[in-house]
């Protein structure tokens, strides 16, 4: 699948719509699987006009013409409490498509008619998607989509759309609903009795005064429900003649209760009619497993199992291939480029093999474990547990104002930051979202830990356990600390209730993990070939010229002229090169120190040269430094994919850099004060 950017020239290439359908529904009632059916190959990725909120837009063809489908942002209402509610709401209004095709979970029915019940207040033609239909059937529900058709006014399209079941139905309803909008004569909500008249005079008091492309019938509405961003647009338009209406506002300050009241009255009617329940107290498979995952302790322990049994798969399994790919394509592919360009000046060999190869290629050996990771991922969240485990580890992620879905990118950080990064892609809050990919990058990755496992005991001995614990203790501190900074301070101190829909236990869909997979996979591989690229290369440059090798490299000269600093740490040069070369993958940490002290790389040279040459507090520092310092290069980049900003990545890395070095110097300092 090709995604582009609306913001390129390709854009200009898109087909004009004949027809233009707009997808909404709440959270989880199968959108996007209908979004992505339809359309295919032909999707594409912007953000919204003055939102940072990504759209998809896709087109599908019938009868020869092009039909734009626009997959709204899934959400509960139209009261534009959040982002996603916003954008829906403006789109529909501003943008007024064509047909709303409204998704909605036919096991969840009275709760997804809530959104129908606001869309209805919109001058806008709907067609209901009555999706999950076999869910329902497996819960005892029975719905008859005529007799709701009926009752509602609307088309109703009976779906499974994980089965591609409805989906051509749904499209070629909507069609129909264009070409004839006499079949749209809907059962409308009424606001309860006792305040119709109220809703009356706020309508003939703002009428003439409501800014297209609003309805003046909708904008009452809204006035009386509290909407802030409707209130603040009218009271500005009105001047003056806000008071009456405010006086009206201030006398029936339960006016929203009463709108509530008449929307579930409506959509009481229609489940009445055309709905059966199980009966009362009868348990399904959901509940039952339900019973034990989202226990306080047993959902704790049946998550740590999932987890590590994840860690396993992906480590166990990935790890073989990545050191396989790592000898095939950096190594085989480094030797046959000398090979080839044995009469070729020395700076192109080293340009290909120790700049392009080494860099773009290191980042590739990544893809089994991405490949598997994400697979897993796919797979539990098709399954439906995601919503369990971020159920569970809600209580501790809100000590830094996060919530669940925060834990399981953090908890993968310690395997490899790239996928915790791109992970943070389930968490729909933006600042939540923000400052997950903020802190990931402390949790300590196996290459960070195999430097420290492979310098600890050079420095401490027998002590090398306890200090390699407490390295990870501080890691998980300053985590913290940092993730309650950012939220109190950076993010304004948001605090959002943690609403999640809890699907079904289903059989997962093959076509479904292979999409995501497929999506994810091209996301880093764009991300390989541009960013990486360039800043593999910068770092070779760095690294070899003028002399020709890195004691006597820029890179080299950087570091030379930040001994004085590294002194306040009890560091010598090459102990900042090391931690520099570490930018391009934490393992470069011991060859670079290998070769800037002339030992061999691993070896007892390299004990025996480094023991010497530090005391205690400065190795103490020198490891915090390491576990603390910037992320790899392929962790940078992903952060600057997944935030879409150089502002946030660029403030990543000084905010870790400053992190480290600040926490370098405080051992050092204190370390030596005690007389370590």
């Amino acid at each position: 699948m090709t995604l582009l950017t609306l913001a390129n020239p390709a854009a200009e290439l898109l087909p004009q719509p004949a027809l233009v359908i707009a997808l909404a529904g709440q959270p989880n009632v199968g959108k996007s699987t209908i979004f992505n059916d339809l359309t295919g190959e032909t999707q594409y990725v912007s953000n919204w006009p003055g939102k940072t909120s990504e759209q998809k837009i896709g087109f599908v063809h019938s009868h020869g013409s092009p039909i734009q489908l626009v997959d709204l942002p899934g959400t509960y209402s139209l009261s534009a409490n959040s982002a996603d509610e916003r954008v829906a709401r403006d789109y529909l209004i501003r943008q007024q498509p064509d047909v709303v095709a409204l998704i909605v979970n036919a096991t969840a029915l009275e709760r997804n008619l809530y959104l129908l019940a606001e869309l209805l207040a919109l001058p806008v033609k709907i067609v209901i998607g009555l999706n999950m239909l076999d869910s329902a059937a497996q819960q005892g529900i029975t719905i008859e989509p005529h007799v709701l058709e009926a009752a509602l006014g609307l088309p109703v399209v009976p779906m499974t759309a994980s089965k591609a079941q409805g989906v051509t139905a749904l499209l070629d309803a909507a069609i129909r609903l264009a070409q004839d909008p006499s079949a749209c004569e809907p059962t409308r909500p009424e606001i309860r009795a006792d305040h119709r008249s109220v809703l009356e005079q706020i309508q003939h008091l703002i009428s003439d005064h409501v800014p297209a492309p609003y309805p003046p019938s909708w904008a009452a509405l809204k006035l009386l429900e509290g909407d802030r961003e409707v209130t603040e647009l009218l009271q500005a338009h009105l001047g003056e003649q806000w008071e009456p209406v405010h006086a009206i506002l201030v006398q029936h300050d339960d006016a929203a209760l009463a709108i509530a009241s008449g929307r579930y009255e409506w959509i009481g009617r229609m489940l009445r009619v055309a709905v059966t329940q199980p009966r009362a107290g009868q348990l399904t498979l959901t509940d039952r497993i339900d019973r034990a995952a989202t226990h306080p302790i047993w959902g704790i322990l049946i998550l740590l199992g999932i987890l590590g049994l994840l860690f396993f798969l992906t480590y166990a399994l990935g790890t073989p291939l990545q050191t396989w790919l790592d000898v095939q394509l950096v190594q085989g592919g480094g030797a046959w480029a000398v090979a080839q360009l044995s009469t070729a000046p020395p700076w192109l060999t080293g340009l290909l093999v120790h700049g392009i190869i080494a860099g773009v290629g290191t980042v590739l050996t990544l893809l089994p474990i991405l490949l598997i990771f994400f697979a897993s991922l796919s797979f539990l969240e098709d399954v439906g547990y995601m919503a369990r485990a971020a159920y569970v580890m809600d209580r501790f992620m809100h000590l830094m104002g996060l919530h669940g879905k925060s834990f399981l990118p953090i908890f993968l950080g310690f395997g490899c930051n790239v996928p915790a990064v791109m992970g943070t892609r389930m968490i729909e809050s933006p600042k939540a979202r923000l400052t997950t990919i903020l802190i990931t990058p402390l949790v300590p990755c196996t290459a960070r830990l195999a430097v420290i496992a492979t310098l600890a005991p050079i420095f401490f001995g027998k002590q090398a356990l306890w200090v390699s614990w407490g390295l990870i203790a501080l890691n998980l501190v300053l985590l913290t600390g940092l993730g309650i900074g950012l939220h109190e301070g950076l993010m304004g101190g948001e605090h959002k209730a943690f609403i999640m829909e809890m699907p079904l236990y289903q059989i997962p869909r093959l076509r479904t993990i292979a999409r995501s997979l497929w999506l994810r996979l091209v996301d880093f591989m764009k991300m390989a070939g541009t960013i990486i690229l360039v800043v593999s290369v910068a770092l070779w440059a760095l690294s070899t010229f003028p002399g020709g090798s890195i004691q006597t490299s820029y890179l080299g000269m950087i570091g030379q002229k930040l001994e004085p600093f590294g002194r306040v740490m009890g560091l010598e040069w090459p102990m900042l090169v090391a931690l520099l070369a570490s930018f391009v993958r934490k393992e470069n940490t011991i060859p670079t120190l290998a070769v800037l002290y002339g030992a061999g790389a691993q070896g007892a040279g390299l004990a025996v040269v480094l023991g010497s040459r530090l005391t205690q507090p400065a190795a103490l520092a020198f490891l915090a430094v390491q576990m603390l310092f910037i992320p790899c290069l392929a962790t940078l980049a992903t952060i600057r994919q997944e935030t879409h900003s150089w502002r946030w990545t660029l403030f990543s890395l000084g905010l870790l850099l400053v992190i480290s070095l600040t926490a370098g110097v405080i051992i050092y300092q204190m370390g030596t004060l005690l007389g370590l």
